[in-house]
Protein backbone atom coordinates (compact mmCIF):
# COMPACT_ATOMS: atom_id res chain seq x y z
CA UNK A 1 0.00 0.00 0.00
CA UNK A 2 1.26 3.70 -1.04
CA UNK A 3 2.39 5.91 2.15
CA UNK A 4 -0.08 8.75 2.78
CA UNK A 5 2.11 11.85 3.40
CA UNK A 6 0.71 13.19 6.65
CA UNK A 7 1.29 16.17 8.84
CA UNK A 8 2.95 15.34 12.01
CA UNK A 9 -0.25 15.71 14.32
CA UNK A 10 -2.58 13.42 12.21
CA UNK A 11 -1.80 10.24 13.55
CA UNK A 12 -1.56 11.13 17.34
CA UNK A 13 -5.19 13.28 16.99
CA UNK A 14 -6.12 10.13 15.50
CA UNK A 15 -4.76 7.77 18.00
CA UNK A 16 -6.04 9.77 20.94
CA UNK A 17 -9.29 9.34 19.67
CA UNK A 18 -8.63 5.74 19.04
CA UNK A 19 -7.56 5.29 23.03
CA UNK A 20 -10.60 7.38 23.82
CA UNK A 21 -12.75 5.24 22.06
CA UNK A 22 -11.63 2.43 23.98
CA UNK A 23 -11.76 3.94 26.86
CA UNK A 24 -15.67 5.11 26.00
CA UNK A 25 -16.57 1.60 25.31
CA UNK A 26 -14.76 -0.66 27.83
CA UNK A 27 -14.56 -3.95 25.90
CA UNK A 28 -12.27 -6.27 24.98
CA UNK A 29 -13.65 -6.92 22.17
CA UNK A 30 -13.52 -3.65 20.63
CA UNK A 31 -10.19 -2.66 22.18
CA UNK A 32 -8.69 -6.17 20.40
CA UNK A 33 -10.54 -5.23 17.27
CA UNK A 34 -9.07 -1.39 17.77
CA UNK A 35 -5.70 -3.04 18.02
CA UNK A 36 -5.65 -5.03 14.55
CA UNK A 37 -6.95 -1.95 12.49
CA UNK A 38 -3.86 0.05 14.02
CA UNK A 39 -1.76 -2.53 13.28
CA UNK A 40 -2.42 -3.10 9.44
CA UNK A 41 -2.23 1.07 9.78
CA UNK A 42 1.11 0.93 10.99
CA UNK A 43 2.27 -2.04 8.90
CA UNK A 44 1.41 0.15 5.67
CA UNK A 45 2.00 3.05 7.05
CA UNK A 46 5.06 3.54 9.04
CA UNK A 47 8.72 4.37 7.56
CA UNK A 48 11.75 2.70 7.57
CA UNK A 49 13.15 4.54 10.53
CA UNK A 50 13.89 3.74 14.02
CA UNK A 51 10.99 5.58 15.52
CA UNK A 52 9.08 2.54 13.31
CA UNK A 53 9.83 -0.08 15.57
CA UNK A 54 7.99 1.44 18.38
CA UNK A 55 4.88 -0.45 17.66
CA UNK A 56 6.66 -3.94 18.24
CA UNK A 57 8.04 -2.70 21.20
CA UNK A 58 5.14 -1.41 22.43
CA UNK A 59 3.14 -5.19 21.81
CA UNK A 60 5.88 -6.62 23.75
CA UNK A 61 5.46 -4.46 26.51
CA UNK A 62 2.13 -4.54 26.21
CA UNK A 63 2.41 -8.87 26.44
CA UNK A 64 4.51 -8.74 29.72
CA UNK A 65 1.98 -6.14 31.55
CA UNK A 66 -1.18 -8.66 30.52
CA UNK A 67 0.53 -11.69 31.84
CA UNK A 68 1.87 -9.75 35.20
CA UNK A 69 -2.14 -7.82 35.39
CA UNK A 70 -3.63 -11.08 35.03
CA UNK A 71 -1.42 -13.03 37.39
CA UNK A 72 -2.13 -10.39 40.23
CA UNK A 73 -5.73 -10.30 39.41
CA UNK A 74 -6.43 -13.70 39.82
CA UNK A 75 -3.92 -14.05 43.01
CA UNK A 76 -4.48 -10.73 45.09
CA UNK A 77 -7.39 -8.59 45.36
CA UNK A 78 -11.31 -9.16 46.43
CA UNK A 79 -12.18 -12.34 45.77
CA UNK A 80 -15.32 -12.99 43.03
CA UNK A 81 -17.63 -15.52 43.18
CA UNK A 82 -17.90 -17.98 40.39
CA UNK A 83 -17.04 -21.43 38.95
CA UNK A 84 -13.50 -22.32 40.53
CA UNK A 85 -10.57 -23.30 38.05
CA UNK A 86 -8.25 -23.98 40.40
CA UNK A 87 -7.00 -23.61 44.15
CA UNK A 88 -3.92 -21.65 45.07
CA UNK A 89 -1.92 -21.58 48.87
CA UNK A 90 -3.89 -18.58 50.48
CA UNK A 91 -1.34 -16.36 52.77
CA UNK A 92 -2.80 -15.10 56.16
CA UNK A 93 -3.51 -11.74 55.95
CA UNK A 94 -3.59 -9.06 59.29
CA UNK A 95 -7.19 -8.21 60.74
CA UNK A 96 -6.76 -4.73 59.24
CA UNK A 97 -7.14 -6.31 55.89
CA UNK A 98 -10.64 -7.81 55.58
CA UNK A 99 -12.05 -8.62 51.90
CA UNK A 100 -8.51 -8.71 50.82
CA UNK A 101 -7.07 -11.96 50.20
CA UNK A 102 -3.58 -13.29 48.96
CA UNK A 103 -4.05 -17.14 46.81
CA UNK A 104 -6.94 -19.21 47.23
CA UNK A 105 -10.18 -19.74 44.62
CA UNK A 106 -9.09 -18.68 41.62
CA UNK A 107 -12.35 -18.17 39.52
CA UNK A 108 -13.50 -17.92 36.11
CA UNK A 109 -15.47 -14.96 36.68
CA UNK A 110 -11.94 -13.50 38.49
CA UNK A 111 -9.74 -14.61 35.42
CA UNK A 112 -12.41 -13.22 32.46
CA UNK A 113 -12.30 -9.79 34.35
CA UNK A 114 -8.77 -9.12 35.25
CA UNK A 115 -8.46 -10.78 31.50
CA UNK A 116 -10.64 -7.90 29.90
CA UNK A 117 -9.14 -5.17 32.00
CA UNK A 118 -5.94 -6.05 30.92
CA UNK A 119 -6.37 -5.95 27.65
CA UNK A 120 -7.85 -2.48 27.80
CA UNK A 121 -5.08 -1.07 29.26
CA UNK A 122 -2.43 -3.03 27.40
CA UNK A 123 -4.60 -1.73 23.87
CA UNK A 124 -3.89 1.67 25.32
CA UNK A 125 -0.04 1.25 25.50
CA UNK A 126 -0.01 -0.18 21.75
CA UNK A 127 -1.83 2.47 19.92
CA UNK A 128 0.28 4.59 21.74
CA UNK A 129 2.83 3.13 20.66
CA UNK A 130 1.18 3.05 17.25
CA UNK A 131 1.48 7.13 17.30
CA UNK A 132 5.36 6.91 17.96
CA UNK A 133 5.81 4.37 15.37
CA UNK A 134 3.99 6.66 12.20
CA UNK A 135 5.33 9.88 13.44
CA UNK A 136 8.88 11.28 12.71
CA UNK A 137 9.88 13.05 16.08
CA UNK A 138 11.44 15.59 14.68
CA UNK A 139 8.93 16.68 11.96
CA UNK A 140 6.59 16.94 15.17
CA UNK A 141 8.78 19.21 16.76
CA UNK A 142 8.76 21.74 14.02
CA UNK A 143 4.96 22.06 13.97
CA UNK A 144 4.71 23.06 17.14
CA UNK A 145 4.27 27.03 18.26
CA UNK A 146 6.76 28.78 20.15
CA UNK A 147 5.24 28.85 23.63
CA UNK A 148 5.36 25.29 24.19
CA UNK A 149 8.55 24.73 22.09
CA UNK A 150 10.50 24.07 24.67
CA UNK A 151 7.91 21.29 26.31
CA UNK A 152 7.45 20.23 23.10
CA UNK A 153 11.60 19.66 22.38
CA UNK A 154 11.22 17.71 26.39
CA UNK A 155 8.46 15.31 24.81
CA UNK A 156 10.13 14.51 21.69
CA UNK A 157 13.61 13.75 23.66
CA UNK A 158 11.07 11.71 25.94
CA UNK A 159 9.28 9.79 22.98
CA UNK A 160 12.53 9.10 21.10
CA UNK A 161 13.97 7.39 23.75
CA UNK A 162 12.39 3.94 23.09
CA UNK A 163 13.61 3.82 19.80
CA UNK A 164 17.08 4.81 19.99
CA UNK A 165 16.99 1.77 22.82
CA UNK A 166 15.53 -0.69 20.44
CA UNK A 167 18.67 0.74 17.72
CA UNK A 168 21.07 0.50 20.41
CA UNK A 169 19.92 -3.10 21.42
CA UNK A 170 19.62 -4.46 17.75
CA UNK A 171 22.98 -3.29 17.17
CA UNK A 172 24.63 -4.74 20.58
CA UNK A 173 23.31 -8.19 19.97
CA UNK A 174 24.48 -8.38 16.10
CA UNK A 175 28.21 -7.55 17.75
CA UNK A 176 27.61 -10.05 20.25
CA UNK A 177 26.35 -12.44 17.51
CA UNK A 178 29.51 -11.37 14.89
CA UNK A 179 31.87 -12.48 18.17
CA UNK A 180 30.10 -16.08 18.64
CA UNK A 181 28.62 -15.12 21.77
CA UNK A 182 25.25 -16.47 22.33
CA UNK A 183 21.95 -14.28 22.10
CA UNK A 184 19.02 -16.48 22.59
CA UNK A 185 17.32 -16.67 25.69
CA UNK A 186 16.42 -14.63 28.50
CA UNK A 187 20.02 -14.50 30.34
CA UNK A 188 21.41 -13.12 27.09
CA UNK A 189 19.59 -10.23 27.79
CA UNK A 190 21.78 -9.36 30.96
CA UNK A 191 25.03 -9.08 29.01
CA UNK A 192 23.29 -6.14 26.97
CA UNK A 193 22.97 -3.92 30.54
CA UNK A 194 26.46 -2.16 30.46
CA UNK A 195 26.79 -1.53 26.91
CA UNK A 196 23.61 -0.30 26.66
CA UNK A 197 24.19 1.49 29.39
CA UNK A 198 27.22 3.15 28.34
CA UNK A 199 26.08 3.92 24.67
CA UNK A 200 22.98 5.73 26.53
CA UNK A 201 25.28 7.70 28.42
CA UNK A 202 27.63 8.65 25.49
CA UNK A 203 24.20 9.50 23.10
CA UNK A 204 23.20 11.90 26.56
CA UNK A 205 26.43 13.60 26.38
CA UNK A 206 26.51 14.34 22.83
CA UNK A 207 22.98 15.79 22.93
CA UNK A 208 23.62 17.97 25.55
CA UNK A 209 26.89 19.12 24.35
CA UNK A 210 24.98 19.52 21.02
CA UNK A 211 22.01 21.67 22.68
CA UNK A 212 24.14 23.70 24.69
CA UNK A 213 25.99 24.07 20.99
CA UNK A 214 23.00 25.63 19.36
CA UNK A 215 22.59 28.03 22.52
CA UNK A 216 19.11 25.91 23.95
CA UNK A 217 18.11 27.26 27.27
CA UNK A 218 19.73 30.89 26.33
CA UNK A 219 18.29 32.41 23.46
CA UNK A 220 14.70 32.00 23.01
CA UNK A 221 14.38 32.32 19.23
CA UNK A 222 13.35 29.41 17.56
CA UNK A 223 14.91 28.03 14.29
CA UNK A 224 13.01 28.82 11.19
CA UNK A 225 11.43 26.04 9.76
CA UNK A 226 9.00 25.61 6.73
CA UNK A 227 5.73 25.39 7.57
CA UNK A 228 3.81 22.06 7.47
CA UNK A 229 0.34 22.10 5.59
CA UNK A 230 -2.57 20.58 6.39
CA UNK A 231 -3.77 18.68 3.66
CA UNK A 232 -7.41 17.08 2.97
CA UNK A 233 -6.01 13.48 4.27
CA UNK A 234 -5.02 14.62 7.42
CA UNK A 235 -8.62 16.06 7.75
CA UNK A 236 -9.97 12.69 6.33
CA UNK A 237 -7.94 10.67 8.96
CA UNK A 238 -8.82 12.87 11.86
CA UNK A 239 -12.52 12.86 10.65
CA UNK A 240 -12.30 8.68 11.09
CA UNK A 241 -10.91 8.59 14.44
CA UNK A 242 -13.49 11.25 15.83
CA UNK A 243 -16.24 8.92 13.74
CA UNK A 244 -14.94 6.13 15.78
CA UNK A 245 -14.98 8.08 19.25
CA UNK A 246 -18.22 9.24 18.51
CA UNK A 247 -19.83 5.65 17.79
CA UNK A 248 -18.36 4.15 20.84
Amino acid sequence: MKKIPLHPLTWWIWSFAIVISIARANTPVFALVSVGVVGLVVISQREDAPWAKSFNWSLKVAIWILMIRTFIGVTIGVPIPGRTLLTLPRVPLPDWMPGVRIGGAVTLERLSSALSEGVIICAIIVICGAAASLTSPHRLLRVLPIYVYEFGVAVVIATSVVPQLVTSVARIRQAQRLRGQNTKGFASYRRVAIPLLEESLARSLDLAAAMDSRGYGVSRKRSRYRPIRWSISDSAVVISGLLVMGLS
